[in-house]
């Protein structure tokens, strides 16, 4: 199998992908006790079951402190590159990523890695791209966390370099202002020739602008589906500006039910019977976010951080969750990945509820038609 022909390549409209489902607690601050345990035993359970079910793609999270509180939610983690490697020898179809602080490993080091995590699936390895912005995870690393407006230029050298070692076939030389290697040479190279999939998200334009450059897929934020399709405009403008073409996703959690009533009320149970507050409270504190937000619109801030750590939230009757990944397609979002409140408890909601609506809305074709 080429790159090419895994389902990432594949033609479903909406496309999909199980999300930060590596961490404890996955994408919620609940103490919820049906909340996700992290276990890899479960992340191989959910990832069979994705891989069955016709989705695209698993996209961990590169986290190495957790958010506090009670929870500690995302405190505990396995680390990407080594988890994706083991779930790509237990998959078959399924797109697997690594997530990567770039900043926290040598490029050669790094690609040698990635070149065996991509023959394990055999082109179904992915990299999402972190050029970072948690100071206590950089100074439990020991580095310094450049400046925003240079942060970008480390990354497009170290991306350079990467693609170099994938692509070249003769020892070469780098010199740069941040890297300076001899005699560099990596065999064998990524499966089928091709470096792998290049993920990154950013809202700023230098985000923007580099993955214009550099990668497959942008992942931005959904603040209001209203304003989704102007959004996602702006991103493809910046990649034509570029030549290339982006496809373009968001994060988001779902949470569904045959009713919205049943949806919404255990969106209440997960956020403010079982929530925990003081884990938002510090989200807000580590991102600065609390200076930049109006009062009137922190607790709904905080709701979010909750129920899905700050991802856009799906929640709704079966027929209501269809319908809104409709609205998302029809503004032109490529895809979503999505985390649940436990990745195989939750899982049969999405797999013979919501899949199904899908296809009739022709968003996505049956996983049988996959091939």
């Amino acid at each position: 199998m080429s790159r090419r022909q895994t389902r990432m390549y594949g033609p479903n409209r909406f496309k999909l992908g199980l999300f930060g489902l590596n961490c404890s607690n996955g994408l919620t601050m609940t103490k919820a006790p049906e909340r996700w345990d992290h276990a890899f035993e479960n992340n191989l359970a959910a990832a069979h079951l994705a891989d069955e079910a016709g989705l695209e793609f698993l996209l961990p999270i590169g986290r190495w402190h957790g958010y506090k509180g009670e929870t500690d939610t995302q405190g505990a983690s396995f680390e990407t590159l080594t988890w994706a490697a083991g779930l790509l020898g237990a998959t078959k179809k399924i797109t697997v990523c690594g997530t990567l602080h770039i900043a926290f490993i040598n490029p050669v080091f790094a690609a040698k890695q990635m070149v065996t995590a991509d023959h394990v699936g055999r082109g179904r390895f992915g990299l999402n791209i972190v050029s970072g912005w948690n100071h206590g995870e950089f100074g439990m690393m020991g580095i310094e966390l450049l400046p925003h407006e240079i942060r970008y230029d480390y990354t497009e050298e170290w991306v350079a370099i990467a693609r170099r070692v994938w692509l070249e076939t003769k020892p070469f030389d780098f010199e740069g202002r941040w890297f300076t290697l001899k005699n560099v040479l990596c065999k064998p190279g990524p499966w089928g020739g091709e470096p792998p999939l290049l993920i990154s998200a950013g809202a700023s334009p230098e985000g923007r602008g580099f993955a214009a450059r550099h990668v497959d897929c942008l992942f931005t934020a959904i603040k209001t589906l209203d304003a989704l399709g102007e959004d996602i405009a702006g991103v493809r403008a910046v990649a034509a500006e570029a030549g290339r073409q982006v496809g373009v996703y968001a994060s988001g959690h779902m949470l569904a039910r045959p009713t919205s009533k049943e949806a919404r009320d255990y969106h209440h149970y997960i956020v403010y019977d079982m929530g925990d507050w003081e884990a938002a409270d510090h989200a807000v504190r580590i991102r600065a976010r609390a200076s930049q937000t109006p009062p009137e619109e922190l607790r709904a801030l905080k709701e979010r951080l909750i129920s899905g750590v700050g991802t856009y939230p799906v929640v709704g009757s079966y027929d209501e969750v269809a319908e809104a990944f409709k609205r998302m397609a029809d503004a032109g979002l490529d895809g979503m990945a999505i985390g649940l409140v436990h990745y195989v408890n939750e899982f049969p909601h999405l797999r013979d509820e919501v899949l199904p609506r899908m296809e009739r809305l022709g968003l996505r074709q049956p996983a049988r038609a996959d091939g």
